[in-house]
Formats: structure tokens, C-alpha cells, sequence
């Protein structure tokens, strides 16, 4: 299976969430995404960052997009979730915010 990294993937949180598997063999990396079982990324996630799910949305019959985020940090990880179970990362970054700031005029390009 080829991923490809969508977006900005901050190396280091890629780094550290794969190292923090206890078993090396049940992560696969390619092109800097991380895949596991769900249950493994998701409680590394919560454990490491204090992530949680914030949104997400079906993209195919096979696959799930995951948005998880640590309003306290900013942190935030995008996880694409296939049916069976399989995780990867495709993307992780800082300073996430939930919706666009009231401040912002509409039709501001951000």
C-alpha cells in the first residue's frame, strides 16, 4: 500500500509517536506516515499529546478522515483510517483552532 504525506507532517511528532510503539514491527513508514492499528495510534495520541477527536469526515466506503487536537497545546494529527483498522498519520502539525475567529472578515484570504 503507497501513502503519501498530505499536508505539512511535523517530523519530530511523527518520530515520537513512532518510537513510542512497543512493538517496531506492527509500524509500517513510508514517505514519513506512520501506520498501526487505530487502537495503538489513538491511545499514543491521548497518552503522548492529549489529543482527542475533534472531527472527521467519510471519504470513501473504505476510508476515514480523523482530525484529533489538544485545544491546551494546539497540537493537532490528521489520521486516515481504513476498515480494517489500519491508522496512518498523514499529517500533524501546531497551533490548531476549531473554526475561523469571529476577528476575520469574510472573504479574507488566511
Amino acid at each position: 500500500m503507497k501513502m503519501t504525506v498530505i499536508g505539512a507532517v511535523s517530523a519530530l511528532g511523527l518520530t515520537a509517536l513512532a518510537t513510542s510503539f512497543n512493538a517496531p514491527e506492527a509500524v509500517a513508514q513510508e514517505d514519513d506516515v506512520v501506520c498501526a492499528q487505530r487502537n495503538d495510534i489513538i491511545e499514543r495520541l491521548g497518552a503522548d499529546f492529549g489529543e482527542k477527536p475533534t472531527g472527521g469526515g467519510m471519504m470513501s466506503r473504505e476510508q476515514v478522515l480523523e482530525i484529533w487536537s489538544a485545544p491546551e497545546t494546539g497540537t493537532w494529527t490528521a489520521l486516515m483510517t481504513f476498515a480494517d483498522g489500519t491508522s496512518c498519520i498523514v499529517g500533524s502539525g501546531e497551533n490548531w483552532h476549531q473554526g475561523l475567529p469571529d476577528a476575520v472578515p469574510a472573504g479574507t484570504r488566511l
